[in-house]
């Protein structure tokens, strides 16, 4: 199973301090098997995806020596559809892969339920939104020069070998997407070196320099990337606050005295400091994850004909990062995708069972909660409708 690839296995294997104290400071290296990540993507679901799938550059695309390979070389204009969206030619594709071409097929997640359960598991593990590429290369070349992400990875290596050197932090360190300098360079030297073989999976944190190159095999791995929350995440959601203040909306004196400019610079600086000091760490953390995305999902018919669940019918809870239930009073609410849900309070058990098991059938979710299997069918009626479970 992948849905405890990260929560379970690798904490497991690398230990508790994985999130406390390793996470973004450090490589981490793992073996965890090649039977725990063979049922992620193998080479027959690769061909699978690649023919049932419409894919094309930029999401499928092409990489050789450092640069991407010109998608006319092995795609060609569609004519199914007034959009003329391209295709890709197989064979083509197989001569560049030959070639020694490096293939790049961003969000598997979104292709490939095994990989989607494993991007679940860690979104839950580090709380972050998380998107899974793949990326398949024959022979000793590379396609990628020696560069780094602006986001967290982790490698894992479904197929074949790998080489890796992790270089380090650069001379600008915690460098970012949108950032006011790119041209900071790689250290010398490198802090990890090794092959990656099926099984293996690395941490590299964001804006560490890595060079990676084929060994002669065949590799397949998949990148796990998610991008932490930083201080300028925080100074952002300070700044959305200050709207709801009349006097940071108030025209800048231009025309003033200095004195003038001067005394409102000063009032600027003390509201803007009481809405900072408002508005700490925990806020702006326990805010993402109230407003924190759903998977696109559907249950048909259930949401649209309010057929009865039975027995015998699985629910799944749709939340990827489940939600801290908020009592008060006669109510329970949960926040969702910045929603608020809003429940009487006799059905809280019901809900507690649901966000902790996440599937279990209705049956189940009725003996563990104590509540009849009416009230439990109710409740996952409502569900359903608000995209927030699966019904099966």
């Amino acid at each position: 199973m992948t849905d405890h690839l990260f929560t379970e296995t690798l904490r497991a294997a690398v230990g508790d301090d994985l999130l406390t104290r390793r996470l973004s400071e450090e490589v981490v290296f793992a073996d965890l098997g090649a039977e725990t990540v063979r049922p992620l993507l193998d080479f027959t679901a690769l061909s699978d995806l690649l023919t049932t799938h419409t894919l094309e550059p930029p999401r499928l695309r092409l990489h050789s020596a450092g640069s991407p390979v010109p998608a006319e070389r092995y795609t060609e204009p569609g004519t199914a559809s007034p959009a003329g969206r391209g295709t890709i030619r197989p064979e083509a594709l197989y001569r560049e892969l030959r070639d020694g071409a490096s293939l790049v097929l961003d969000s598997v997640d979104r292709l490939h339920p095994p990989v989607r359960a494993a991007a679940d598991d860690l979104m839950r593990m580090v709380r972050e939104r998380a998107q899974a590429n793949l990326y398949l290369i024959w022979g000793d070349s590379y396609g990628f020069d020696t560069h780094w992400d602006d986001h967290d990875t982790f490698v894992v290596q479904l197929a074949g070998t790998k080489s890796w050197q992790v270089h380090g932090q650069g001379d600008r360190r915690n460098p970012m997407k949108e950032d006011t300098d790119h041209r900071h360079g790689p250290p010398g030297g490198t802090v990890w070196e090794g092959t990656l073989r099926p099984g293996h999976v690395l941490h590299v944190p964001r804006g560490w320099w890595h060079t990676v190159s084929g060994t002669g095999d065949v590799s397949m791995h998949l990148t796990f990337g998610f991008t932490r929350t930083t201080g300028i995440d925080w100074v952002a959601s300070v700044l959305e606050r200050l709207h709801e203040d009349e006097f940071l909306r108030a025209d800048i004196p231009r025309f003033s005295s200095a004195q003038e400019r001067h005394e409102h610079h000063r009032e600027l600086l003390r509201r803007l400091t009481e809405t900072a000091e408002r508005h700490g760490i925990d806020g702006l953390l326990n805010e993402r994850a109230a407003r924190f995305p759903r998977r696109q999902s559907f249950a048909l018919p259930w949401a649209v004909d309010g057929s009865e669940p039975e027995e015998h019918t699985v629910a799944e809870f749709v939340p990827v990062v489940c939600p801290p239930l908020e009592r008060g009073g006669t109510s329970v609410a949960l926040s969702v995708s910045g929603r608020r849900y809003r429940f009487p309070a006799r059905v809280e058990p019901v809900l507690s069972e649901l966000v902790e098991q996440r599937s279990l059938t209705a049956g189940e979710l009725a003996e563990r909660s104590g509540c009849s299997l009416d009230t439990t069918a109710e409740v996952l009626r409502v569900l359903v409708r608000n995209h927030l479970v699966l019904l099966r």
